[in-house]
């Protein structure tokens, strides 16, 4: 495998990010906090691989099933949760930084915890892969919420019902395969 195709695999796996921060844009961040949050994401897609490289080699089978399972579990209850809450309450003015910045990433970086698994076995660099992967996340993620800001502006929509629908069909999407 070579760096250009670890690259195409590292865009390939933020892109989940990307579709969910096209959600969390909606909040309409400023600059600042756009970049923060992408960079969280990025830092979370960038460990899970060199999680993956260490436990893979004992728990590899095992990982996989629970990781598919798992990760849209998490977005599936927490997007519903804020469709609900969305439902019931005046709309938020910011995010709840403790689900964007630790609990969404958490769930969505477990693709790259397997990933990082294979690539291990298959001899790449556990930096390189980690730096690649949570590179990719850092811009995907950042273009996401500006692109969801700028949709966000033109089109009046509550963003924490934006966000809890996108969440729960990113889980949707994520159970399918896609």
């Amino acid at each position: 495998m070579s760096l250009t195709s670890l690259f195409i695999l590292g865009l390939v796996l933020s892109l989940d990010n990307a579709r969910l921060a096209i959600a969390l844009g909606a909040f309409k961040l400023s600059w600042l906090r756009a970049v923060r949050i992408a960079v969280v994401f990025g830092l979370w897609d960038g460990f899970s691989p060199l999680v993956g490289l260490l436990i893979g080699r004992y728990f590899g089978g095992e990982i996989g099933e629970v990781a598919n399972l798992l990760g849209p579990i998490v977005l599936l209850v927490f997007g519903l949760y804020l469709v609900v809450r969305s439902l019931q309450t005046e709309a938020p003015e910011d995010l709840d930084e403790r689900w964007v910045l630790f609990g969404i990433p958490l769930s969505l970086s477990l693709d790259n915890l397997l990933a990082g698994t294979g690539l291990g076995m298959l001899g790449f660099p556990p930096v390189v892969t980690a730096a690649v992967f949570g590179t990719m996340t850092v811009l995907t993620t950042f273009v996401g919420l500006q692109l969801g800001g700028v949709v966000a502006r033109f089109i009046p929509v509550r963003p924490d019902l934006l966000s809890g629908m996108g969440l729960s069909i990113m889980a949707v999407v994520l159970v399918l395969g896609y």
